[in-house]
């Protein structure tokens, strides 16, 4: 029997069991496995399809909704393409990092965007660059225009194939240095598909990773190939300034940034942010509450009122808590929306969950529509604030990501602890190297199973074998040390190891293939 001493949140600690141990590994010493047979016919989701009836343990509870603070009226830009005329990026105090300002205007109805954005990125590579390569994600779908690309008024001369946009610079770029660049581009938004957020449905229009930007650079540019599993892209933390005007006036968005009005436009600004999403719909309900300094506000359709307030409760209580293991929550808001997909997908500030977790919703906490929300919501520390290469390690984001579900479970819902190891890990009897890249796993719950939630029985085993207190303590190290960077396994385990005098070295040789 394991003794928890986490810190418990809202004094809901308890004596509870430990979790199972990876099937077909030594057990580290330490470990208490728990016997549970694995389903012969695990379900091809990274989650399985709740069958239970269980009896609602908490009703949702709010905090009073937060009001914004008065908006400042700046003068209305002009959506006229001139490079000179779009204002430059608001982001005090001064930034090295790389600052987005975009005027989006949407027409939601006829399926287009049109786009003017400015880049200003500063070369902190350390070697002076002759061009820049970014990233346009629209490309692989179809239906994105680039017009041009200008520096200092003159046109660029640029190459794109697939996704991969490089744009060549009239003189290197010495490491220091910054430069401008303003482009406008257009995109006819396509039809959405269950597999991915993007593009458009009857009840709204979703925008990810929609505009160009500029991939990191580690001795060459980072822009892996799209993968039919997981996620590719890398990202640096970057300032986004967003300007949204839609063509009609009914339109609901919820987006990444804090909100505020700026003339005819609606401007949203998230600071240290990897990307920026937005959601728009003529059916969307909202509810908000606080938790810190932070808003939160669930989107939902008319019919899910109980699961738009249910998992209002859950973003809450989860930002809450992370907050005080991990540290502070990233940004300044939180959008949670429901949309029509086959699972979960963070970005920062702004998650989306699967309708059918919503359809499934029963009433209580033992549900994917509170699991995977917690599951999204803590991707803001591990992806949004510390950041990571989502092909090759992506268990650095999604181990972490689901480990944190269970200490939600532990803190917020005791009695439903050990329903959480059951249903959400030793199901499937995970197994599998958890350093694995996306695209060495030959299926897709192969992936699952060795990242995500192998990964989440090594996180346990780690947290019993250094303590509560010196495994909280590694965590809140390795946020603040790679907080708005992006870190490695080997980043992963230096901070651990300064945390701890216990030897882990065996608990990495049991679920990982490298030498850490």
């Amino acid at each position: 029997m394991k003794i928890p001493l986490r810190f418990n949140f809202f004094l809901l600690l308890f004596f509870l069991a430990s979790c199972a141990s990876p099937q077909g590994q030594t057990i580290p010493p330490t470990l208490v496995l728990v016997t549970q047979a694995s389903n012969a016919s695990p379900t091809l989701t990274p989650f399985q399809p709740v069958t239970l009836t269980p009896t609602s343990l908490e009703p949702p509870t709010l905090i009073p909704s937060f009001t914004p603070e008065p908006p400042t009226n700046t003068p209305p830009p002009t959506f006229a393409f001139t490079a000179t005329s779009l204002p430059q990026p608001t982001s005090p105090p001064q930034s090295s990092r790389t600052q987005y300002t975009l005027f989006a205007l949407l027409d939601y109805y006829g399926h287009q965007l049109a786009v003017d954005e400015t880049i200003r990125y500063t070369n902190q590579t350390g070697v002076a660059l002759n061009e820049l390569v970014m990233a346009v994600e629209p490309n692989h779908r179809g239906g994105f225009a680039l017009e041009n690309i200008l520096l200092d008024s003159a046109a660029l001369n640029y190459d794109m194939s697939g996704h991969r946009l490089t744009v060549y610079l009239p003189q290197p770029l010495a490491p220091n240095s910054q430069v401008t660049l303003a482009m406008r581009f257009r995109i006819s938004v396509p039809q959405k598909v269950k597999e991915h957020p993007y593009g458009y449905d009857s009840t709204q229009t979703n925008l990810t990773d929609w505009y160009p930007f500029v991939v990191p650079y580690t001795n060459g540019w980072v822009l892996h190939d799209e993968y039919y599993l997981g996620e590719h892209l890398v990202y640096d933390a970057a300032d986004f300034e967003v300007n949204v005007r839609t063509t009609e006036g009914s339109i609901t968005i919820a987006a990444s940034g804090v909100s505020e009005p700026n003339n005819e436009w609606t401007r949203y600004r998230i600071f240290g942010a990897r990307t920026f999403a937005l959601s728009a719909s003529d059916q969307f309900q909202v509810v908000d509450a606080s938790a810190g300094a932070a808003v939160i506000r669930a989107y939902y359709f008319a019919g899910y009122e109980t699961e738009g307030l249910a998992i209002l409760n859950a973003g809450v209580r989860s930002v809450s808590l992370f907050e005080s293991l991990f540290g502070p929550y990233p940004y300044g808001s939180l959008s949670v929306v429901q949309s029509d997909l086959n699972d979960g997908q963070e970005y920062d500030g702004l998650v989306f969950l699967a309708t059918k977790f919503y359809n499934e919703y029963d009433g209580s906490a033992r549900s994917n529509l509170t699991a995977i929300g917690v599951h999204e919501i803590a991707h803001q520390w591990w992806f949004g604030l510390v950041g990571s290469d989502q092909a090759m390690e992506p268990w650095l984001d999604e181990a972490l990501s689901v480990y944190s579900e269970a200490i939600f479970y532990e803190n917020i819902y005791p009695n439903s602890y050990d329903w959480w190891w059951n249903f959400r890990v030793n199901y499937f009897g995970p197994s599998g190297y958890v350093d694995s890249s996306v695209y060495e796993a030959p299926t897709f719950r192969a992936y699952v199973n060795a990242s995500y939630l192998n990964g989440a029985n090594f996180m346990e085993a780690l947290n019993i074998r250094m303590g509560d207190d010196a495994f909280f303590a590694f965590l809140r190290a390795y946020a603040s040390r790679y907080g708005r960077g992006r870190a490695t396994a080997y980043d992963f385990f230096a901070v651990a190891r300064q945390n701890t005098t216990a030897d882990i070295s065996d608990l990495i040789r049991a679920y990982f293939r490298g030498n850490y």
